[in-house]
């Protein structure tokens, strides 16, 4: 089945995509700022050059960026998704323009009016996050056009897995849920437990993405469930889970503002592609509290 390259291979992204490459029989070759086969970083150009020219792979998959939305972290994020992106597209370009590349998208790179979103949609660069993200695509848009560039973006709706650091809400509760019921006196601070948003399962948002590389007739996607539930409904599930009222160990902030309300996708082109998700929301929370 070939070679894929992973730029962001020590994610939780790259790990799911690596275990689910393998068992197609995909030689993995990951890259990472600290560790993996390659040790580098994608905004060098000369590094990116070097893995591709090396191993001539027929998959390249940039997963590599840092989730921050915060203006604070512009450069880093222009570095890693917006440059990266052109090292990866360039030296596919020039070493071996037949491979298939995608390009991570998120949904916080759309207009956000509450209702679902899908391809069709609008951008808006609503943070320096959402900035980089759109132009990663529209670098890619301009290699498939001007190039011929087999180039797919898969726009990711919130996502998880126990792989996730506790800077995520998600993990923070599921692990802070954990740590009372073994005894800690710890609260669980929740801005605003009434947010809507999809709680998707990252293996399963990884096997969409290697859908979307196996054909020609889409190349862009959004990547969820569309589904949505709050954030209470996921706190309320891991401290139930370890028989815990969430009443009992919750602080809500004063005048904490959301970034959104609500965050939905229609997934329904993905779906055409005989993708749907495997894992809902009890299942990841069993899974991320590790009572799978």
């Amino acid at each position: 089945m070939g070679t894929a390259v992973i730029f962001g291979a020590s994610g939780q992204d790259g790990h799911y995509l690596s275990r689910l490459l393998r068992s197609h029989g995909v030689q993995v070759v990951g890259t990472s700022r600290k560790d993996g086969e390659h040790a580098g970083d994608v905004s060098d150009f000369g590094f990116v050059e070097s893995v591709i020219k090396r191993h001539h792979p027929d998959f390249v998959f940039h997963l590599a960026a840092t989730s921050s939305a915060r203006h604070s972290f512009l450069f880093e994020n222009h570095q890693s998704i917006s440059t990266g992106t052109l090292n990866i597209l360039e030296n596919v370009y020039r070493s071996c323009s037949s491979a298939r590349v995608f390009l991570s998208g998120s949904a916080l790179q759309f207009r956000n009016q509450g209702l679902p979103i899908d391809e069709d949609c609008e951008f808006e660069a609503s943070s320096a996050y959402a900035l980089a993200r759109i132009h990663s695509t529209y670098a890619g848009r301009y290699y498939r056009a001007a190039f011929g560039l087999h180039v797919f973006v898969g726009y990711f709706f919130n996502h998880d897995s126990p792989m996730r650091s506790e800077s995520h809400v998600n993990q923070a509760i599921a692990a802070a849920a954990s740590r009372i019921a073994a005894g800690s006196d710890e609260v669980v601070t929740i801005g605003n437990a009434s947010v809507r948003k999809e709680f998707n399962f990252a293996g399963d948002i990884v096997d969409a993405a290697w859908a979307l590389v196996q054909q020609d007739k889409v190349y862009e996607a959004v990547i969820g469930c569309g589904e949505t539930h709050t954030i209470r409904e996921w706190a309320e599930l891991c401290f139930s889970l370890v028989g815990l009222n969430l009443d009992d160990h919750l602080v809500v902030p004063e005048g904490f503002v959301a970034e959104y309300d609500v965050l939905v996708s229609k997934p329904t082109l993905i779906r055409s592609l005989g993708w749907k998700p495997t894992v809902g929301m009890q299942g990841l929370v069993e899974m991320m509290m590790g009572k799978e």
